[in-house]
């Protein structure tokens, strides 16, 4: 189809990290960048998740450079840092005489950016009024203006971003789930400094370069101790916390060695730390699956090598080996797994009868337990199935699972 994304290139993904000076190689940092590359030419609302400070504002900008509208205007809005009482004039426009003050008319941001593309960050702050003046948009690509009756027309594209669980919210009756659908048409999931790995080290580094430079001094550099502490630290503020300590060290400490003491004086006391223990018990061990997948693979190859001496054997082509040498079940892959062996059944009946009822039952089941494992946390379970949050919201209601 024309309209279906295409492969990210290395080429087009470190292009547009050099552009936008993103720094870093974690697999998830890459797996959002490429999601914007590719989702960029078409013409579709983004949802742009996760944790204040770790760098949603760089993805939209990277979809206006990569579409079609990249040529016209790109207007970004913090919806949380707009008055609620005069959210809908800055969006939508206002008449003169609408209200107090509204002494000429003016044109909203909406108007403004037609043509272009609009990033409407902390969107989860905008009013439930406003949210259904927002709707509209996304539907028809129409607005009306404050104080006006007449409806104006808008060809813009929305890419919104929150740090605010979405589903929690129209839980809480904050935001309109009808709303929620149509912004995330694509979701774009930026992680957490915290999960970036040896990322941290390397934004420290070019944190440090950087101000330098505007200091007019020399670098700081760390030792081994204050990079382990980097990785380690959780970084509630993510990129933003980081870039704010590196450069306080910039600034005091400049062409110093830093060390792990000097990076505790700017963190605060009693700091959770990040280790890998840690992270072990929150998330599940997929160690037992490995395994059983490591055996299953060996059990496969065993029974290959055993069919190939057998046709050798026999001096047979693999036509005739194969109606005469009946398969063997891979022992390896199985045996240590069963708490019982299972006796081989007569009647196939018996052999449906050991299968889930449906693929339903499966998935409901599937869905439960992960669900549990992750003490209800929807994020979670949705990220360990792999599967985005509408679409666990939607299993779970089909399902009807609490």
């Amino acid at each position: 189809m024309a309209n279906e994304p295409t492969t990210t290139s290395s080429a087009e993904i470190n292009a547009a990290k050099a552009r936008f000076g993103i720094v870093g190689n974690a697999p998830a940092l890459i797996a959002a960048v490429s999601r914007a590359i590719q989702v960029a030419p078409i013409d579709l609302s983004v949802l742009v998740t996760g944790e204040s400070g770790s760098g949603k504002e760089f993805f939209p900008k990277i979809i206006h450079a990569f579409s079609s509208r990249k040529h016209s205007k790109y207007i970004a809005v913090n919806c949380g840092a707009i008055p609620q009482g005069t959210i809908d004039s800055e969006l939508f426009g206002h008449e003169k005489g609408s209200f107090t003050g509204a002494v000429s008319s003016r044109k909203g941001y909406f108007e403004e950016a037609d043509g272009g593309t609009i990033f409407l960050d902390e969107v989860a702050e905008l009013p439930l009024t406003t949210q259904a003046r927002l709707l509209r948009v996304l539907e028809t690509g129409e607005f009306l203006k404050v104080g006006s009756s007449e409806v104006q027309r808008t060809n813009l594209r929305i890419v919104a971003a929150t740090n605010v669980d979405l589903i929690a919210a129209i839980h809480d009756g904050r935001f309109r789930e009808d709303l929620y659908y149509r912004l995330s048409t694509v979701l774009i999931q930026v992680p957490p400094l915290r999960d970036r790995g040896n990322d941290i080290v390397m934004l420290a580094r070019k944190f440090a370069a950087d101000f330098a430079e505007k200091y007019m001094t020399s670098p700081v550099t760390f030792d081994e101790d204050a990079r382990h502490l980097l990785t380690q630290y959780r970084w509630p503020g993510n990129v933003r916390q980081l870039k704010n300590v590196i450069d306080q060290l910039s600034l005091f400490d400049a062409g110093r060695e830093i060390t792990a003491a000097d990076i505790e004086q700017y963190i605060p006391r009693n700091a959770t730390m990040y280790s890998p223990v840690h992270v072990e018990r929150e998330r599940h061990d997929y160690s037992s699956e490995r395994e059983l997948l490591f055996n299953m693979v060996f059990g496969l190859r065993q029974e290959i090598e055993r069919l190939r001496n057998e046709i050798d054997r026999l001096g047979k082509s693999p036509q005739q080996a194969a109606h005469s040498v009946a398969p063997t079940r891979p022992a390896a892959a199985f045996d240590s797994y069963e708490e019982e062996p299972v006796a081989a059944a007569t009647d196939p009946a018996d052999n449906l009868s050991r299968l889930p009822v449906s693929l339903q039952d499966s998935e409901k089941d599937t869905i439960r337990r992960v669900l549990e494992m992750n003490n209800g946390s929807r994020r979670d379970t949705a990220a360990a199935l792999n599967i985005s949050e509408r679409t666990l919201y939607r299993k779970l209601r089909e399902y009807n699972i609490e």
